[in-house]
């Protein structure tokens, strides 16, 4: 785990940068947030099948979690977009999101309108709805796209990859053993965790807006 030093020279658990990462990615892809949700997309197919659509969707996360990493700057670039003005932008995003959460309801920004979700086919499930938006949506790819330019040392290159292998490896075991996991998992357990997720988001997207803003308007600072 990565270490840094305060002013005073005492070693504290791991780096705010990693904290805060793995914080936001952990709470709007949260797997256990998103397991009824897998589980009622594929209550009509044999456990088998299940797995392998779970497999299915952790190579999504993977690939569109990688291209989102590695490209994601150079679109907003190709666009004019600053990433302090995406921040903001994003902020608003994650904001709006937690505060669904927080209330105990679905964000269509994440899981889409009545009207855009599709039928109960499972062949057309694992890329869309489940890796995007539910899991990669508008949440994940701010959280991606703000901390892989907020990286500025090596420790924090590293630390991004790990965070992102993290949270994806727990997907993995979450939609791999759903059947599993979901009969234990009672709605009240679900309910409760939703809530307590949404403030994560709204914490950090509070973080994002000031820090955007004062890289926008420096008087404020």
């Amino acid at each position: 785990m990565m270490r840094f030093r305060t002013n005073s020279g005492n070693e504290t658990v791991a780096d705010p940068f990693t904290i805060s990462m793995f914080g936001a990615l952990f709470a709007v892809m949260n797997p256990f947030v998103n397991l009824p949700f897998f589980l009622s997309l594929t209550q009509n197919v044999s456990a088998a099948e299940r797995r392998s659509l779970a497999i299915q969707v952790v190579i999504g996360c993977i690939v569109v979690c990688t291209i989102t990493s590695v490209g994601g700057a150079a679109i907003l670039g190709f666009f004019g977009i600053t990433t302090d003005a995406f921040r903001i932008a994003g902020a608003l995003v994650l904001g709006q999101i937690g505060f669904v959460m927080l209330n105990g309801s679905e964000s269509a920004a994440h899981h889409g309108t009545e009207g855009e979700k599709p039928g109960q086919s499972v062949g057309n499930i694992a890329f869309y709805p489940m890796t995007f938006p539910m899991l990669v949506g508008p949440g994940t790819i701010t959280a991606l796209i703000v901390n892989s330019h907020t990286a500025a040392t090596n420790g924090h290159y590293l630390a991004f990859t790990l965070v992102i292998a993290t949270v994806i490896a727990i997907l993995a075991v979450v939609l791999i053993f759903s059947s599993t996991l979901g009969a234990m998992l009672t709605q009240t357990m679900r309910v409760i965790m939703t809530r307590i997720m949404g403030m994560i988001p709204i914490a950090i997207s509070v973080e994002m807006f000031v820090a955007g803003l004062k890289a926008l308007l420096p008087g404020l600072g």
